[in-house]
């Protein structure tokens, strides 16, 4: 379960005269893909697995802001048509994430052993630095 993207996975993104660059998204293999992959098959596994995979692939600038689930798992489905970048991202005000941002649409699905709790739609950012994709733990409310 890699999380590390393949050589050429990604092309940099910005703007043009004040306007996004339009279809500009990660090309070649797809290393937000497999993170998506990798972090629900990590929620299948269940919480404990779910949270090895979350540890690993928190964004180094907030290591230390994470939430324990429990024995929630969270699954994403991400809709990779959405996916574009944000560079204005700052989680909780705390400035910007080293890195490329980006932002996607997904379904989001609760299960509580085994049994589904909640699901909602909504919006996810991961991080592209020095090679890897990260992510930010989830912390349902």
């Amino acid at each position: 379960m890699s999380t590390a993207p393949r050589t050429g996975a990604f092309v940099h993104c910005g703007l043009l005269l004040g306007l996004a660059v339009a279809g500009c998204a990660p090309s070649g293999t797809d290393p937000v893909r497999q993170y998506f992959s990798d972090y629900n098959t990590g929620a299948r596994l269940g919480p404990a697995a779910q949270r090895d995979f979350l540890a690993r692939t928190q964004h180094p600038d907030f290591a230390d802001q994470t939430c324990d689930l429990g024995d929630t798992t969270v699954e994403l489905d991400p809709a990779m048509s959405t996916l574009r970048p944000d560079p204005g991202f700052s989680p909780d005000g705390a400035g910007p994430p080293r890195g490329e941002v980006w932002i996607i649409g997904v379904e989001v699905v609760l299960r509580r052993d085994g049994t589904v709790v909640g699901r909602q739609v909504g919006s996810q950012h991961v991080v592209v630095l020095d090679g890897r994709v990260h992510g930010f733990a989830p912390c349902p409310s």
